[in-house]
Parts: structure tokens; C-alpha cells; sequence
């Protein structure tokens, strides 16, 4: 399991002095926490690596974000900082589809549900997170689901 991953490696980067790795990884684990304490409320993935990846998903993308803005405002210091948090994080990740894999996953569903047009779009993406979530950025999936039926 994921989490299992992330407490082995927050043991590691501990013993070995890395304050860097050690800080993320406090990060994560409390990101997964929080979402934790809301899936009591709410409705929760059966799988809980698919919850451990949702969290580390949003928290990249959430990094990927503030990178974009801290170079826009000259902060280039604050940049770094968060894109080796960016780095850290994605060690847990499992290994995401390129371009290739998305088009042909994308291609497979579109088929198999007979989609013709752009007002298919939503079922097309529905089937893509059911079946790809954990190695799919969803974001970047919208792009090629919006290509092949356009």
C-alpha cells in the first residue's frame, strides 16, 4: 500500500537527516489525514490507494499552480522550494500514462461506448477515471477526450 510507502519512507529520510524529504512527507501524510476525516462524512473510494493518490494528485497540482505563480512574480527561490516538494511527492505516485497511453485508452472507451460527439464527453470521462484514475492525470485527459471527439 501507498501509505505503508510513505511512513517507511518518513522513517528513512528521518534517520538520514533529510529535513527537505522529512518536511514533505509530514505534508503528505497530514493532506491524507484531513481527507481521511472527511471520507467519514462523505462517500470514500473502496480502494485506499485510490484515496492516498487522489490527495497526492491535488497536492502536486496544487504545487504545479504556485510554481506557475511564483516565477510569474519573480520568486524563482520559492519556485525551487516547491518543485522539490513536487519531487518528493511524486515518488509515491504510481507511474502515469503519456501521451500515447492516454490517446489509446481514450480511443479503446471511446469505441466501446460509441461515442460520436463532444455531448459524449462526459460519459467518456466518467468510464476514463473508473478505469484510470490512479495513472491518469485527469486534467490533462480532458484535453484528449475533447480531441478525439472534436
Amino acid at each position: 500500500m501507498i501509505r505503508d510507502d510513505i511512513k517507511t519512507a518518513l522513517i528513512t529520510a528521518m534517520k538520514g537527516g533529510d529535513k527537505a524529504s522529512t518536511g514533505t512527507i509530514r505534508l503528505i501524510q497530514s493532506a491524507i489525514k484531513n481527507r481521511d476525516i472527511e471520507a467519514r462524512t462523505g462517500a470514500s473510494p473502496d480502494d485506499d490507494d485510490v484515496l492516498v493518490v487522489e490527495v497526492l494528485q491535488k497536492m502536486v497540482k496544487q504545487r504545479r499552480e504556485s510554481i506557475e505563480m511564483f516565477e510569474k512574480g519573480d520568486r524563482q527561490e520559492l519556485a525551487d522550494a516547491e518543485a522539490a516538494e513536487v519531487v518528493v511527492i511524486e515518488r509515491f505516485l504510481p507511474r502515469q500514462m503519456d501521451a500515447a497511453e492516454t490517446a489509446a485508452a481514450v480511443e479503446a472507451i471511446k469505441a466501446e461506448l460509441g461515442a460520436t460527439g463532444m455531448k459524449d464527453m462526459g460519459r467518456v470521462m466518467a468510464e476514463l477515471k473508473a478505469r484510470h484514475a490512479m495513472t491518469l492525470d485527469m486534467s490533462k485527459a480532458s484535453g484528449a477526450v475533447k480531441a478525439a471527439l472534436g
